[in-house]
């Protein structure tokens, strides 16, 4: 079965891309793609020029998942030391106290994953995806498992942490004010076989306050990407 039809997309180096589209509509499948784990039937994927498979090699890639894939019997800091050993990498620890500032998780850093909270243990995955520095990173809707108010503060937090890092990131979300929240561009797909209906640049400067969700304006943008899942009932902005 074809996932994706006809379907182009650059990303600028630093940029954050949302992409969004009905359930099966290959946003999974684009991610991927730009993680060497599906190759095109036809086509190509370029990431700085080079197959998505030397950018991998170089451990130059970072990836978080609904799933936190947290190993049980490790701390904070371990998990997040995981990519270094599975890379055959020196640990470095300066670099792992670094992250955990970041992520706020600062005081945890002995903890097992079943004494944190649902966002905590998302924070530590995103710390992981990180660690190494990606040029880029790939999420595929990693705050989908948690609360609505969790989530919203997990927006606020993933800002924070991009803005700071500058790493150039593709996120996968079924949540259309997630997207218009966190990204540079929101990339909308149609029903598989995927392809671009629409990419628009997010108009509201950075940084974002919860209070931009208020705005009329991102009332607007939410409705019109809202009518492009459902083109039957689509309007204009």
């Amino acid at each position: 079965m074809q996932a994706l039809s006809d379907t182009s997309l650059e990303i600028a180096s630093g940029e954050f891309i949302a992409l969004i589209g009905p359930s099966g509509c290959g946003k999974s499948t684009l991610l991927r793609l730009a993680a060497s784990l599906d190759t095109p039937t036809s086509g190509q994927v370029r990431v700085n020029g080079a197959a998505p498979d030397v950018l991998a090699r170089q451990h130059r890639l970072g990836v978080a998942f609904q799933e936190h894939a947290l190993l049980p019997w490790l701390t904070v800091e371990r998990n997040i030391a995981l990519p270094f050993q599975l890379a055959g990498l020196a640990v470095k620890p300066a670099r792992i106290a670094e992250l955990i500032q970041l992520v706020g998780l600062k005081g945890f850093e002995k903890a097992r994953p079943k004494q944190l909270s649902g966002g905590m243990r998302q924070r530590v995955a995103i710390a992981r995806s990180l660690v190494l520095e990606p040029s880029l990173l790939l999420m595929d809707e990693p705050f989908g498992a948690l609360d609505a108010v969790t989530r919203r503060q997990m927006n606020i937090e993933l800002q924070r942490i991009w803005q700071q890092t500058g790493v150039t990131t593709i996120f996968v979300t079924h949540d259309v004010g997630e997207a218009l929240f966190l990204a540079d561009r929101v990339v909308v797909l149609s029903a598989r076989p995927g392809r671009v209906v629409e990419d628009i640049r997010v108009p509201f400067d950075r940084p974002r306050g919860a209070e931009i969700m208020r705005s009329s304006r991102f009332h607007e943008l939410s409705d019109y990407l809202t009518d492009l899942l459902h083109p039957a009932e689509a309007t204009h902005v």
